[in-house]
C-alpha cells in the first residue's frame, strides 16, 4: 500500500519580520526570485537581479523569535553585478555560519548574525588577485569559497575561439576567527579553462560546462577532490574517462589535463543539461532537455533515475531539484514530482496550485519537504497507512511490475495489464501468493509464517533457501556501501559473482544481457572471477582446461539474443563477453574454451541444426570476432588466431591457418600442422599434401622437413597428377632455362626422386580391388561335373563312375600353357 502525501501550511509570513514586504517581493516581477534559506532555517534571504526600478537587492528575512537589525543590499551598474549568496562554516564555533555576498569584481562582504543584535558585518575582503578578473560562478565547500573568474587578455581578440580557455577555477579558504575574518592564499584548481558553472558537496566541487561553451569543451565533466587534490574527467555517455592527481601548480593546466584523453573526447556527443543541481548525498543531478533526471556519482559513474513527462524543455522554463532523504522533489511547470532515488520509482505526483516554488532546507523529519510560495510556507509529508502494521515494501511492488511484463508477453489480448488489474482481478494467484509470503518473511521481530494461509506457509518452506539467498544479498549490498575502502573490492566481487550466476540461472533475455554488459564493463577483473567459477573452469593434472559447468548453464552461454538480434546498441551475445574477458585475463585458456564449447555444441545440438549457435556464424568465428576489435594488435594476436582457426578442426578453417603460417615462413609449424591435422579427413589431407606440394615445388624451405612430407602423400595422387602440380607452381624466371644452374633454389628431379617412387611401388588402386580375383588357388576354375541320365534305377546303380579331374597345382597349368 502506497503512502498518501498530505500538503499543508506551516506559515504565512506572519512569524517573520517584515513578513507583508516578504510576500511582495515574491510577487514582484515576471523572473521568478532567487531564494536561499540559512542553515539553521531562522532566515530567508531574497536575491532579485532584475526587478522593477531603481536597482536590484538582495534583502534577508528573519523569524521574530531571533529579531535585531535587518539586511539589504542594493547596486545599479555601472556598479559590478552580484555573483552570489555564500553560506560558509564556522570553525570557532559548531554549528556556527557566516554568509558571503559575493560580487563580480571579487569583492565579498562577510555578514554575521548575532541573535538580538541582527546583521553585522564583519569585514570586506577581495577574492581575485587580478584587478581585470571577473567571476562568474562561486560556491562553498565546508570553510573555504570556491569560483571560476575570467581572465580577460591583455589585447583583446576579435576571434573569441582564440581566447576561448581565458577561465580560471580557484579556491581560497575563509577563516573567521575572533580578531575577524583572514583569508588564506589562492589555490588554482584549473587555468587556460573553458567557462564552468561550480557546484559543491561536503566533499567534492562538480565543473559543469556552461551553456555558451564551445561544443568542444562541453562533453564532459569534471569532478575536483579537494583531500585528495585530484580531478576527474566523466562523460555522461561514456562514464568514467580519466583521473588525475595535481602535484604542482604546472599540472593544472587545462590542455594538459586532456592530452591523454583527446581521442575519446573527441567522438562523444555534446553534454545535454538543462538544469544542474547537487544532492544531500554528495551526487549531481542532471536534467537534460528532454527530461531524463540522471545522477553523476563522485566517482564518475552516472546512473538513471527518473524520465519527466513533456514536451522538450526549453532554456529558459524553471527547474527546481532538491533532495529530501532518499526522496528527489522535482518542480516542473506546477507540477510536484516525488521520486525515490534508490529505484527510480515515482512515488507521488501532484499538480500545485502555485507557479512559482522554491524549495528550502527542512530540519524536521526526513522525507519532511518544505515549499515556498508566494503565499507561505508549506510542508508535504507523508501519512502512514490504515494498516500500518502491514507495509508494503518496494520489492512487492517489483514483483507485480514484473508479473505484469511476464503475464504481457504471454497474453493474446490487445488490452495493458497493469499492477491495479493485476491486484484486483483475483486471476492471476502467482504473484498475490509471492507478494503476500514477502510481506510477512520480510518484516523484522516477527516469525515468517505468522498470519500465512495454509497453503502460503509450505510454499514459504519450499521457497525459504530462496528467500536466504536475497536476505544475504541484501546484506552484501549493504556492506559495500558501508565497507571501509580496503575492503569494498572484496565485497564487490562477492556481489558480482552473485549477480552473475543469479542472471545465468534466469531467462537470457535482452535486458539480463545488457544487464551483464554493465556489469562486465564496470567490474570486469570481479566479472572474469565470476564467470570462471559459474563455468567451474580450472586445468586438470595434464593442463587441460576443463568446465565442469550444467547444461543449462551452457545453453545460456551459447544461446540467448544473438548480435542480429541486439543491433548496434554496444551490447554484445554473452559469448562474446566472456571471450573479452578471456583475452584479457587469460589467453592461453581461450582456444580451449572456444574447443570446449564446440564440444558441447555437438553434443547438444545437432550438426545441421539452425537453432543451435553453430548454425549461424561458427564459434570460432566469433571468438575471431572479438580478437579482432582489439584496440591494439601485437605478434600475440596472430598466434590467437592461429590457435583459434585451428581449435575449430574444420577444414576451411585449418587451410586458412595453414595459408597463414606459410605466409609467416614458419615451415615446422607448417608442417607439425599438416602431419597432425591429415589425419582427420583424406579430402583434408589431398588438401594439405596438394598445397605444401606447391610450396615446395616453388622454394627450398621445405627441403629439410620431406622425410615428414612425403608420408602424408594421399593414396589416390598417381605420379602423373604430382608432376602435374609441381609443373603449374614452378617459379617463372625471366632468363633462359640452362642445363647446370648455378642458383641452389631450383627443384631438381633428386629432390623428387623419393616420393614418385613411393608412389609407383605403391598398388594401384584398382589392382587391390581385383585383388581377391587373381589371388584365387584354381585358375581358371575347374569344369563343372557333367550329369547322365540313366533310365531306370539299375542302370543307374550298374554305370561306371566317372572319376573328376583334379589340378594338383595352379602353377602347372599355368606352366603348361606357356610352353
Amino acid at each position: 500500500m502506497k503512502r498518501a502525501g498530505i500538503l499543508r501550511q506551516v506559515s504565512d509570513f506572519s512569524d517573520f519580520s517584515r513578513g507583508h514586504w516578504l510576500q511582495e517581493l515574491l510577487c514582484q516581477g515576471e523572473e521568478p526570485s532567487h531564494v536561499q534559506s540559512s542553515p539553521d532555517g531562522q532566515h530567508l534571504l531574497v536575491l532579485q537581479k532584475s526587478r522593477p526600478p531603481p536597482m536590484p537587492r538582495v534583502v534577508a528575512f528573519q523569524r521574530h523569535s531571533i529579531g535585531g537589525a535587518d539586511l539589504e543590499r542594493n547596486w545599479q551598474p555601472p556598479q559590478p553585478a552580484l555573483v552570489g549568496l555564500v553560506f560558509l562554516q564556522s570553525p570557532v564555533t559548531l554549528g556556527s555560519w557566516v554568509l558571503a555576498i559575493v560580487w563580480e569584481h571579487g569583492r565579498t562582504e562577510v555578514w554575521h548574525f548575532v541573535v538580538a543584535v541582527g546583521w553585522q558585518l564583519l569585514q570586506t575582503l577581495e577574492l581575485c588577485q587580478g584587478a581585470r578578473a571577473r567571476i562568474i560562478s562561486v560556491c562553498s565547500q565546508g570553510a573555504s569559497l570556491a569560483w571560476c573568474e575570467e581572465r580577460p587578455p591583455l589585447d583583446a581578440h576579435p576571434d573569441m575561439s582564440k581566447c576561448a580557455f581565458r577561465f580560471c577555477v580557484c579556491t581560497r579558504a575563509l577563516e573567521v576567527g575572533e580578531q575577524g575574518v583572514r583569508l588564506g592564499s589562492v589555490r588554482i584548481v584549473l587555468h587556460n579553462s573553458p567557462e564552468y558553472q561550480i557546484l559543491a558537496s561536503p566533499q567534492h566541487v562538480f565543473l559543469v560546462p556552461a551553456a555558451a561553451s564551445f561544443a568542444t569543451t562541453s562533453k564532459f565533466l569534471l569532478i575536483w577532490h579537494p583531500e585528495k587534490a585530484k580531478l576527474t574527467i566523466t562523460a555522461p555517455s561514456a562514464g568514467f574517462v580519466h583521473s588525475k592527481v595535481l602535484h604542482s601548480s604546472s599540472e593544472s593546466d587545462f590542455r594538459k589535463l586532456l592530452l591523454g584523453s583527446v581521442g575519446l573526447l573527441s567522438g562523444l556527443a555534446p553534454l545535454d543539461i538543462h538544469t544542474s543541481a547537487v544532492s544531500n548525498s554528495g551526487g549531481l543531478l542532471l536534467v537534460s532537455t528532454k527530461g531524463a533526471v540522471n545522477m553523476v556519482e563522485p566517482d564518475g559513474t552516472q546512473r538513471h533515475i527518473f524520465d519527466l513527462e513533456g514536451s522538450p524543455l526549453a532554456q529558459g522554463r524553471p527547474i527546481q531539484l532538491k533532495t529530501f532523504g532518499s526522496i528527489l522533489a522535482c518542480t516542473l511547470a506546477g507540477v510536484l514530482y516525488l521520486i525515490d532515488q534508490n529505484s527510480g520509482r515515482l512515488i507521488e505526483k501532484k499538480i500545485l496550485s502555485m507557479k512559482e516554488v522554491h524549495f528550502l532546507e527542512s530540519l524536521g523529519e526526513e522525507d519532511g519537504i518544505q515549499l515556498l510560495t508566494q503565499t507561505g510556507i508549506y510542508s508535504f509529508s507523508f501519512s502512514k497507512p490504515e494498516d500500518s502494521s502491514r507495509p508494503e515494501p518496494c520489492l512487492v511492488e517489483m514483483v507485480f511490475e514484473e508479473a505484469c511484463r511476464y503475464y504481457q508477453r504471454r497474453s493474446l489480448s490487445s488490452s495493458k495489464l497493469t499492477v491495479e488489474k493485476l491486484k484486483k482481478g483475483g486471476v492471476f494467484q502467482a504473484p498475490v501468493a509471492l507478494a503476500a509470503i514477502l510481506q510477512h518473511s520480510l518484516r523484522q521481530k516477527q516469525k515468517p509464517a505468522q498470519g500465512l494461509p495454509d497453503t502460503y506457509a509450505k510454499l514459504l518452506s519450499t521457497m525459504s533457501l530462496e528467500l536466504q539467498s536475497y536476505m544475504s544479498l541484501e546484506l552484501l549490498k549493504t556492506c559495500v556501501v558501508c565497507a571501509p575502502e580496503s575492503e569494498v573490492e572484496s565485497y564487490c566481487e562477492e556481489l558480482v559473482e552473485q549477480e552473475v550466476s543469479r542472471v545465468l540461472h534466469s531467462d537470457m533475455d535482452k535486458d539480463n544481457l545488457a544487464y551483464l554488459n554493465s556489469i562486465f564493463a564496470s567490474f570486469p577483473r570481479a566479472a572474469w572471477k565470476a564467470t570462471r567459477s559459474c563455468l567451474q573452469l580450472q586445468q586438470n593434472g595434464d593442463g587441460l582446461l576443463v568446465a565442469r559447468a550444467t547444461p543449462e548453464v551452457w545453453k545460456k552461454v551459447l544461446g540467448g539474443p544473438q548480435q542480429e538480434e541486439l543491433g548496434h546498441n554496444g551490447v554484445v551475445p554473452l559469448f562474446e563477453l566472456i571471450c573479452a574477458s578471456f583475452l584479457r585475463f587469460k589467453p592461453k585458456w581461450l582456444p580451449s574454451f572456444v574447443e570446449l564449447t564446440q564440444q558441447y555444441v555437438s553434443i547438444s545440438w545437432a550438426y545441421s541444426s539452425k537453432e543451435g549457435p553453430e548454425g549461424r556464424v561458427p564459434l570460432y568465428k566469433r571468438a575471431l570476432g572479438v580478437l579482432a576489435r582489439k584496440s591494439k594488435h601485437s605478434e600475440a594476436d596472430d598466434e590467437m588466431e592461429l590457435e583459434l582457426l585451428l581449435c575449430s578442426k574444420r577444414p576451411k578453417a585449418v587451410l586458412q591457418a595453414l595459408h597463414l603460417l606459410i605466409c609467416l615462413k614458419r615451415w615446422q609449424r607448417v608442417v607439425e600442422v599438416a602431419e597432425k591435422f591429415s589425419k582427420l579427413s583424406p579430402l583434408l589431407n589431398k588438401e594439405i599434401f596438394t598445397t605444401l606440394l606447391a610450396e615446395f615445388a616453388q622454394h627450398r624451405e621445405l627441403d629439410p622437413y620431406l622425410d615428414v612430407l612425403w608420408p602424408l602423400c594421399p593414396a589416390e595422387l598417381t605420379a602423373s597428377d604430382i608432376l602435374t602440380v609441381v609443373l603449374q607452381h614452378l617459379p617463372r624466371s625471366q632468363e633462359d632455362p640452362v642445363p647446370f644452374s648455378s642458383e641452389g633454389n631450383q627443384l631438381t628431379v633428386g629432390l623428387l626422386k623419393p616420393l614418385l617412387q613411393r608412389v609407383v611401388q605403391r598398388p594401384c588402386v584398382q589392382d587391390e580391388m581385383y585383388s581377391d580375383a587373381l589371388q584365387s588357388p584354381i585358375f581358371p576354375p575347374p569344369t563343372p561335373p557333367r550329369e547322365h541320365k540313366i533310365p531306370s534305377k539299375v542302370a543307374a546303380d550298374d554305370a561306371p563312375q566317372l572319376p573328376v579331374a583334379r589340378t594338383s597345382s595352379p602353377s602347372a597349368l599355368v606352366q603348361g600353357d606357356t610352353v
